[in-house]
């Protein structure tokens, strides 16, 4: 069984479609990963920093996920910088981007926000997302991410009715924006699919120089 770390992880929309896996996930506010072990009872969670965490468990797994904070990179960012409230893009994404692409053995995925400026690394761009991963990402039907007015209600009605993802019972602050920060699940189960393909090509590679050894 693929043995996933599920970093930055949230209430797990990325992870919802997820199959044949065994996840650890890593999420910093306990109460959202109350909600992500009520969803995910069969996964191991930790309440923790997810940038550490990597640093140190980085090697115990064959697929690692990763989504870091994303509001200094958003195009909104920018317009917060342009009336004044200027904020440093948080380079942590980057220290993750450079530090699986040079030490990681298996097959990996940090996503993000479009940015408000050109990316230093290139990633792929599905879903209204950037992904930057050391596998082939096939193109995806974009989803539509709008979050404002009946497009939000009919997020949320969406991970609540499709995914089964209710918050409402939740006391928990802005549940809109915990909705938002979602990958939808769609994609997270195309990725994981993209990253099995590897994984089966690398294998199937991997027998045919042995029949030669």
């Amino acid at each position: 069984m693929m043995k996933v770390l599920n970093l930055y992880a949230g209430i797990g929309g990325n992870r919802k479609l997820w199959e044949g896996v065994e996840v650890t996930a890593v999420e910093l506010n306990p109460k959202i990963a109350e909600i992500y072990s009520d969803f995910f009872p069969d996964d191991t969670v930790i309440v923790g920093d997810a940038h550490q965490y990597l640093l140190e468990h980085f090697k115990e797994y064959d697929f690692i996920w990763s989504s870091p904070p994303c509001p200094t990179h958003s195009r909104f960012n920018n317009i917060s910088n342009l009336r004044g409230g200027c904020k440093y893009p948080d380079m942590k994404l980057y220290e993750e981007i450079i530090y699986l692409r040079h030490w990681f053995r298996g097959l990996w995925c940090v996503e993000n926000v479009i940015s408000y400026y050109e990316p230093l690394v290139k990633p792929y761009e599905l879903a209204s997302h950037y992904f930057w991963a050391n596998f082939y990402i096939s193109p995806l039907k974009n989803i539509t991410r709008n979050i404002r007015g009946e497009e939000c209600h009919h997020r949320i009605r969406e991970f609540r009715e499709d995914y089964g993802m209710e918050l409402t019972s939740y006391d928990i602050k802005d549940k809109r924006k915990i909705i938002k920060n979602c990958v939808e699940p769609p994609t997270g189960q195309h990725i994981l699919e993209c990253a099995r393909a590897k994984m089966e090509n690398r294998k199937i590679r991997q027998e045919q120089q042995d029949l030669f050894i």
